[in-house]
């Protein structure tokens, strides 16, 4: 149980769990996507939104692990609509196939829960050759939503309903390279540094959101982009490549950090909220606006990275 935290402008702080920010909001005749949906935050998020209505596809990896959090799910909720639907977005090649079969099925899409993630990982490189943080963190998604962004605008013509685009960001991005991304050392091995390397990523996710908002702003969409921070959480797996910091994050979890249910809040607020009708470009923290690094908000950096994404993601 998260034990410090003031309550925002929003009427929700740190200590708000995801059930409390979604109260009385229903969800139905919505349809969205969670990737990394087979566990902590993903699977939280999951339940609270299929709670309140909304049919959710889960994008996930492991689909054995997937379909056991939907039984447990479908038990609480027998009513809940939910689908398993496998995503590797280390693999564009998976991304590509996802989003493909996902238009083929000619479901709607209301909502991109943009959700799951690595941390810290040591260097490693996807299967594109890209360094393994960026490449799951940022690219994936990137690519992940500029394949499902016409399906979402069609579902915003058609259901009259406003698209949100939501990013998992972190306070990590304030711990980052100095020039924020390292477009031309993005896999360089020699100068890694892994905790500044996953700063990248998640810096990488703001930058993202508010690029993509500019130009759907731009462009007239009734569809938002943000990003946010969930909280320091200890029960995800985000640590599973650090197992003594995991073990101790564990101990004093108890404590000082939150529990699932507050970490999923922020993203579950951003998604169904109507306080966050036509917010579009902004960081969260705790249920509201906060204020991200100079880096998160240069649009000269997210215009670079827009770039530099689309030219690491177009099919040579």
């Amino acid at each position: 149980m998260w034990i410090f935290g003031w309550t925002g402008p929003s009427g929700f702080s740190a200590r708000s769990t995801a059930e409390e920010v979604t109260e009385g909001i229903d969800g139905n005749g919505l349809t969205a996507i969670v990737t990394g949906a087979s566990s902590g935050l993903g699977e939280e998020t999951t339940r609270v939104l299929a709670l309140r209505g909304v049919y959710v596809i889960m994008a996930v990896r492991n689909v054995e692990a997937g379909k056991k959090v939907k039984e447990a799910v479908l038990k609480e909720s027998p009513s809940a609509k939910i689908d398993v639907m496998e995503l590797d977005l280390s693999s564009m090649e998976s991304v590509r196939k996802f989003a493909s079969d996902y238009i083929a099925s000619g479901r709607a899409l209301n909502i991109l829960m943009n959700n799951a993630g690595v941390m810290a990982t040591p260097f490693m490189l996807s299967h594109d050759g890209i360094e393994l943080q960026f490449a799951t963190n940022h690219i994936g998604h990137f690519l992940l939503t500029n394949l499902l962004l016409e399906t979402m605008k069609k579902t915003v013509v058609e259901s009259k309903k406003e698209g949100r685009i939501v990013n998992l960001s972190s306070e990590g991005h304030r711990l980052t390279y100095g020039e924020g991304v390292r477009f031309d050392k993005i896999n360089d091995e020699s100068e890694y540094r892994t905790i500044f390397a996953y700063g990248q990523s998640k810096l990488s996710n703001i930058l993202h959101a508010k690029e993509l908002a500019r130009r759907l702003k731009e462009e007239g969409v009734e569809i938002t982009a943000n990003a946010l921070h969930p909280g320091a959480i200890a029960a995800t797996n985000l640590l599973r490549f650090h197992g003594l910091i995991n073990a101790v994050a564990t101990s004093i979890a108890t404590f000082v950090l939150k529990n699932v249910q507050q970490g999923a809040a922020t993203q579950c607020y951003v998604a169904l909220n109507p306080q966050v009708k036509g917010v579009s470009g902004e960081y969260f923290v705790d249920s509201n606006i906060a204020n991200p690094t100079n880096h998160a908000k240069d649009m000269e950096l997210a215009k670079k990275l827009w770039d530099f994404s689309m030219d690491l993601t177009t099919p040579k």
